[in-house]
């Protein structure tokens, strides 16, 4: 009769083992997406070779704009909040490693019972005890353990795993938008510090050009209207100063912020005119920016955890087996409670549970999951090409900003010598003061312009090191 026992017993775990080799759904793939052989505005390439692959470090040269990203990096909140989130996933992920361990539970327990004395119990207590009370000691050890036939604890540890590595992730993520912030926050100070000495500049020159009108004006040789019209040229130029002023302070304020600190003043010791541009940008290849891309990187993660949901969901469905064991020591006296080995006891049990009818709950988590399994699919391949849409709009951004700043430059350039012709002729009484006043308005705009060009030429620079996976190294 043992052997019999025995041998069902093992047939019972060899059925065991090979039911949790089974999968109870098939996992949906990474989609291969369609990538382009060369981004739009780039050559095509076997050059692995991409700006993204250099730190931050390496990548930005300016001391001051490396202090303060480094600043941002350790004190942004932002940040701080993101490392704490992989502390929680990576204590889930923990926990969710032991999902496969025996659960143990102790119990201690101690009870008296009073029946009536005209019950049947009481009658009992009674006649056979001898007393009115029934007393009852226990000290046990329960466990509980589940076997993982269908794979559901399985897959509930790639759950905690792909939450885990997306906290990763999105931490590289928040360090990719602190670098980008942070850089195109110094290149407009940059603007702002030139357009401060652009106005500064004009407003001097608009005071020279109202200086003499006024002269003019004395002698009768120019109407009020002269005089006007210089005193408005004059008050434009003034009344960019506070302004630029304001924006200034502003974009300080935020960048200390976003470093976690109360507003003051940035140093920078870097004018935008002086500043280098990169020639060379090298973009690697497509695919390579597939797994840099915090981004894509964690969509990926979304789909895995969405085939995992698909299996916890199918497996819930199907039967669970539960094996508990119990043991201890339990007596009806106190004074025999700890009496070994009499008053020792020991359970084991084995339950298989089949789901019936549950108003198709789990047919419709299982459904739902299914869903959204394929909508994760779907981000996938929007995150995908999102990515590549965002290098190609970098790329263009670089090609035709250098194009658009060299045209203004030469227009500056002419302008510049407009209003030095001009000034020349009105002194000599060759040019109206009209030509004057139209000469200086136009240097002003377009010295204004060509900061802001600058930057924007900047700012494409660092679009583009982000948009190819860098910042977060």
């Amino acid at each position: 009769m043992r052997a019999q026992i025995n041998k069902y017993f093992l047939i019972g775990l060899l059925a065991i083992g090979f039911l949790e080799a089974c999968k109870v759904s098939k996992d949906t793939p990474t989609p291969q997406p369609e990538l382009p052989v060369a981004f739009r505005n780039s050559v095509p390439t076997t050059d692995t070779t991409s700006i993204a692959s250099l730190p931050w470090e390496n990548f930005f040269t300016d001391a001051s704009l490396k202090g303060l990203i480094d600043n941002a990096i350790r004190k942004n909140y932002d940040m701080q909040i993101a490392l704490l989130n992989i502390e929680t996933a990576k204590l889930q992920l923990r926990q969710a490693k032991l999902l496969n361990v025996p659960s143990a539970t102790l119990n201690v327990t101690a009870g008296t019972t009073r029946p009536s004395d005209n019950s049947l119990n009481g009658i009992s207590l009674s006649n056979f005890l001898g007393t009115q009370h029934l007393e009852d000691y226990n000290a046990n050890l329960q466990f509980s353990w589940e076997a993982d036939i269908w794979g559901k604890i399985r897959n509930q540890k790639r759950t905690a795993l792909a939450a885990y590595l997306q906290t990763e992730e999105s931490k590289k993520l928040v360090q990719t938008d602190i670098v980008t912030t942070v850089s195109k926050a110094f290149y407009n100070l940059l603007m702002l510090d030139e357009q401060m000495e652009v106005a500064q500049r004009n407003l001097k020159l608009n005071d020279s050009t109202l200086r003499i009108i006024r002269l003019q004006y004395d002698a009768g040789q120019v109407t009020l209207v002269a005089v006007q019209q210089a005193e408005a040229q004059q008050l434009t130029a003034a009344q960019l100063i506070p302004q630029i002023e304001q924006n200034m302070a502003v974009q300080e304020n935020a960048l200390r912020i976003l470093s976690g600190e109360l507003p003051a003043a940035i140093e920078r010791h870097t004018k935008l005119n002086e500043y280098p541009l990169t020639e060379k940008l090298s973009t690697g290849i497509p695919s390579d920016m597939l797994s840099r891309r915090p981004d894509v990187k964690t969509s990926e993660l979304a789909l895995t955890m969405a085939n995992a949901k698909v299996g916890v969901t199918k497996a819930r469905m199907y039967p669970s087996l539960v094996i508990t064991a119990q043991g201890g020591i339990n007596a009806v006296k106190f004074s025999e409670w700890f009496q070994i080995p009499s008053s020792l006891f020991g359970l084991a049990t084995g339950a298989i549970a089949q789901p019936l009818f549950q108003h198709k709950e789990l047919k419709t988590q299982f459904e739902v999951a299914k869903i959204e399994r394929e909508q994760s699919v779907i981000r996938f391949r929007q995150n995908v090409l999102d990515a590549v849409g965002e290098v190609s709009d970098a790329l263009v951004k670089i090609e035709k900003l250098k194009s658009q700043y060299d045209i203004a430059s030469n227009k500056v350039q002419t302008l510049q010598q407009a209003v030095h012709n001009a000034n020349q002729l009105f002194e000599s009484g060759r040019a109206t003061y009209l030509e004057v006043i139209v000469a200086q308005s136009n240097v002003l705009q377009s010295e204004l312009e060509i900061s802001n060009l600058k930057r924007d030429q900047l700012y494409a620079v660092v679009d583009l090191y982000r948009s190819l996976g860098g910042g977060w190294r």
